[in-house]
């Protein structure tokens, strides 16, 4: 459909990749197969990558311009909904789709042992330190119009960073060290 074709363009030019990793990557997305139309996730391919050069044919410079007014008008008008109709509809395959919509066939199980693992820690001497140095950067923001006139406060700088360094460059500091500097942490930034 034309829905497809258009669909398949823009992910090609926002993810910058050849025709062969476009057609990949709708096959592998659900969220990509979900944009250009399709009811369900299915694990083929919907086009060929060949496809792709008749997609570009398919477009010309007139029909994109249009295509990109419409849209425009759709998001200025105060519903926000876009009234554009699709008028290349390829009667042999979006028939059957509209008419049944699919049965759920099961569950799609995802593979999530790919998302990232660097959150930090609640209690973490890390994050103790990093509140501390910004807590230290707000004061002197706050102090750079008085720096003639009064005194800065006290943060003791040196000594808690020196405090803080002692321990997170140990290689396996004991539990009772790392108590005592989060403490030590924690006082530093109360005060």
């Amino acid at each position: 459909t034309a829905r497809i074709a258009f669909g398949a363009l823009i992910i090609k030019e926002r993810l910058g990749t050849s025709d062969r990793e476009t057609v990949e990557q709708i096959r592998e997305n659900p969220y990509l197969q979900y944009f250009l139309g399709l009811m369900e996730y299915q694990d083929t391919p919907p086009f060929d990558h060949s496809m792709m050069t008749h997609f570009r044919k398919r477009f010309d410079k007139d029909m994109l311009t249009s295509i990109n007014e419409s849209i425009v008008q759709g998001v200025m008008e105060p519903g926000g909904e876009n009234k554009a109709v699709d008028t290349h509809s390829d009667k042999d395959q979006g028939s059957k789709d509209q008419n049944n919509p699919p049965s759920h066939r099961g569950k799609m199980i995802v593979d999530a042992t790919c998302t990232p693992a660097d959150i930090a820690y609640p209690t973490d001497l890390t994050l103790l330190n990093e509140a501390r140095q910004k807590s230290e950067e707000i004061i002197d923001t706050m102090h750079a119009p008085f720096v003639g006139v009064g005194k800065k406060p006290r943060t003791y700088r040196q000594k808690a960073r020196k405090t803080y360094l002692a321990v997170a460059k140990q290689k396996k500091p004991s539990y009772k060290k790392i108590r005592k500097a989060i403490g030590q942490q924690l006082r530093y930034l109360k005060r």
